[in-house]
């Protein structure tokens, strides 16, 4: 699959995020008790990738459908990168080596980049 120049804008945006996340914390504690956040983090940058190639499959199938069934597919769509989204927190809550604010902070990267596109679009 051929990613769209916006679609990879989102994932270096992404990307981005969550390293300049993980060089603040380490820069923070000093020490290696930063992992646990930087799991995080790379956790929800993952789901968050993967939330763009979602969101660029999504759109492609859709086009090709008639409008009935693409409205269902693209809400069947949101739904599926709510449940990604909320496994990875889920897990970011349970699992005690991984930092649910890492996590949080990765995943809210997908938010971010999307602000930052919206922002930085040339009319």
């Amino acid at each position: 699959m051929r990613l769209s120049d916006l679609a990879k804008r989102m994932v270096f945006t992404v990307l981005t995020i969550a390293l300049i996340c993980v060089l603040v914390s380490a820069i923070y504690y000093r020490s290696l008790k930063f992992l646990p956040f930087a799991l995080g983090v790379l956790i929800g940058s993952a789901v968050s990738i993967a939330k763009v190639f979602l969101l660029e499959r999504g759109i492609d199938k859709a086009l090709t459908m008639d409008q009935k069934r693409a409205v269902s597919y693209l809400g069947l769509n949101h739904i599926s990168r709510l449940l990604v989204t909320g496994a990875a927190l889920f897990l970011g809550a349970v699992v005690p080596q991984i930092s649910m604010w890492g996590v949080a902070a990765g995943v809210l990267a997908f938010q971010a980049a999307t602000f930052n596109i919206k922002f930085t679009l040339k009319s």
